[in-house]
């Protein structure tokens, strides 16, 4: 016979009510929603009081906002790549060559999720700025009268720093789904004859595409609004959208372009989240479980 839960004497179950999503409101409406709203009216009325769409007109049909669109999405795409890459070759080796100081090395790498990305932007000026330690050594062994690299204070700069910056992120549920790969079958299938790049494509590739399209959509969203990293390495003519925000409102005291340019960069972000939980939802519980 099932028994019957009786509840405690004394004792009242908890049941919350609609009450309690007061509070949360309240903080989210004033802290979130309110300066969103700022800015979503300012982007349409210009400090004017008549909502336009002349405004969107002029910043999307501006030379700056297609350059710096152009920029965003270049950098934010390269970069990504990059980090799936160079992600895809440590996991790898951490996950399947092991060797000594191998663990300490993951939890040394995954640390850099917790630096501010300026950081790195900043030590790499120190190591490949125009005064930085590479080019001083090299000039002096060499005996030059120039730096001989000149790449940091290019886009190329600013996608090598997010790389270094990012891959972690596709680092972490890699190692998380190759920890998942039975030894068993890999060995099974090296003593039935099946090559390394065998092995590869048909048991360690499968397990690690949902982490890569779980990092990768996480990635491409964080450089696309990455800001420290492109500001701190000051590469000449290279302005992201989040960089032409902060030129307009600054700068330039034009906060009705950055107004409209904040707007376009959340819909974007938004966009690009979307994608992330997307994915996600798609590889199901599995790939939730890797981030």
């Amino acid at each position: 016979m099932a028994s019957l839960a009786l509840p405690l004497p004394g004792r009242r179950a908890f049941r919350p009510s609609g009450s309690w999503i007061i509070p949360p409101a309240v903080v989210l409406g004033v802290l979130f929603f309110y300066p969103l709203a700022l800015i979503l009216g300012e982007s349409f009325a210009g400090g004017k009081g008549a909502a336009t769409l002349l405004n969107y007109a002029g910043v999307l049909g501006s030379v700056q906002f297609g350059s710096a669109l152009w920029h965003t999405v270049t950098i934010a795409l390269v970069a990504t790549a990059g980090c799936l890459a160079l992600g895809l070759v440590l996991s790898l080796i951490l996950a399947f060559i092991p060797f000594p100081g191998s663990r300490v090395l993951a939890r040394v790498i995954d640390t850099f999720i917790a630096l501010p990305t300026f950081l790195m932007a900043l030590a790499f000026t120190f190591i490949y700025g125009t005064a930085g330690i590479l080019n001083t050594s090299l000039m002096q062994a060499l005996h030059l009268g120039l730096p001989p690299l000149d790449f940091l204070y290019s886009q190329w700069g600013v996608i090598l720093a997010e790389v270094t910056v990012y891959t972690p992120f596709v680092m972490r549920p890699l190692l998380a789904a190759f920890s998942l790969v039975e030894r068993a079958e890999i060995e099974i299938a090296s003593s039935l004859g099946a090559g390394t790049f065998r092995i590869m494509r048909q048991i360690i590739l499968p397990a690690a595409v949902p982490a890569l399209l779980a990092g990768g959509s996480l990635c491409l969203l964080l450089t696309t609004n990455e800001f420290g990293i492109v500001l701190f390495i000051g590469a000449k003519g290279v302005v992201t959208l989040p960089l032409l925000i902060y030129t307009k409102a600054i700068q330039e005291f034009d906060y009705t372009g950055a107004c409209v340019l904040a707007v376009i960069n959340v819909c974007l972000s938004l966009s690009l989240y979307s994608l992330y939980r997307t994915t996600l939802s798609w590889f199901g519980g599995r790939s939730a479980g890797l981030v």
